[in-house]
């Protein structure tokens, strides 16, 4: 018989989960999963209790009720173990300004019980992977840019090649060459380790994870692959169009073509030239024949373009709706 442990269905599991400060809801009911070798983006407006729920995940803080499960054991039942499978990078990750990222690094492997004979291998394996060679090595900790201190942190939670790794913003207060950087290294991760990561930046979120959670006011909203929701929650697709035809003459065209589609009124432009907003149901055959039939009615058209939406319009969407709408996607 073999001594390997079956694989979970989940890499991390909220079930339900709970947190109060007295008369406070930091989170309420609330449930989500990460499967082995998936990124998932989790987002929420500030205050919405991210890293409260990042906290009971990681063990540094007890739920008031529900259940937290690492590679399916329970945060709270049993921490030692749990914590073996997973590595927990906050927000403002204190670091030791006065020692050599080096000899952080082969600090911590000892604490994390890498083997003896493996430090050094797993210390120069993480700094390559997280491009410290070059830029930092033998250096002190205190003289590296905030990049490179995240990168650091990163290298940290990477060194016992953990099954979860939880970032916590990891790409806070970094200029846009680091958060590229930061971005590759998440993304290097698919497949090789489950990763749940907060973060503002919507655009990297949407870059890197496979999927996103979305919360707000302590209580889920939203979850699925951004394709998904984009179905669910922008049910309409939106035209730019700029024509000298009134808005009668351009909505009689758009309702022969799509009798659901209606227009905006327009914005006077320059010679005669006006801007239009028109709307289409999102599985409507005339997103793909709207040019084709304007132009074939002999409309003066100057532009036809689709609006496209993208994290930041499902995020605003996600966070516009009621807990229990949220439950039902």
């Amino acid at each position: 018989m073999s001594d390997v442990a079956p694989q979970p269905e989940a890499a991390v599991a909220a079930e339900r989960l709970t947190k109060r400060y007295g008369s406070l809801t930091a989170i309420e009911d609330l449930s989500f999963s990460v499967a082995p070798g998936e990124v998932v983006g989790f987002l929420g407006p500030n205050g919405a209790g991210k890293s409260t729920t990042m906290r009971i995940l990681s063990g540094t803080m007890a739920g008031t009720s529900g259940r937290a499960s690492i590679w399916g054991v329970s945060v709270a039942l049993n921490p030692a173990e749990a914590k073996r499978h997973m590595a927990y990078m906050p927000e403002n990750n204190p670091l030791p300004e006065d020692l050599r990222v080096e000899e952080y690094l082969r600090l911590r492997a000892r604490l994390k019980d890498v083997e003896a004979g493996q430090v050094d291998a797993r210390v120069n394996q993480v700094m390559e992977d997280c491009d410290l060679v070059r830029r930092a090595s033998g250096r002190l900790i205190g003289q590296l840019s905030k990049g490179f201190r995240q990168r650091v942190g990163i290298a940290d939670a990477l060194l016992a090649q953990p099954k979860v790794v939880i970032l916590d913003e990891p790409t806070i207060g970094l200029d846009p060459h680091q958060i590229l950087g930061i971005r590759d290294l998440i993304r290097s991760l698919r497949g090789q380790m489950a990763v749940l990561i907060s973060s503002h930046i919507l655009h990297e979120v949407e870059q890197v994870c496979d999927k996103v959670v979305i919360i707000n006011r302590g209580r889920l909203v939203a979850q699925g692959r951004t394709d998904d929701l984009r179905r669910e929650l922008l049910p309409h697709a939106g035209f730019t169009i700029v024509t000298k035809a009134s808005q009668a003459e351009l909505t009689a065209l758009c309702t022969a073509a799509e009798p659901a589609a209606t227009v905006e009124a327009g914005v006077a432009t320059d010679l005669g030239w006006s801007r239009y907003r028109v709307i289409l149901p999102a599985q409507s055959p005339a997103r793909e024949t709207l040019a084709t039939t304007l132009l074939g009615a002999g409309l003066p058209l100057r532009e036809i373009a689709e609006e496209r939406y993208g994290l930041e319009d499902i995020f605003l969407a996600a966070t516009r709706r009621t807990p229990a709408e949220g439950r039902r996607s």
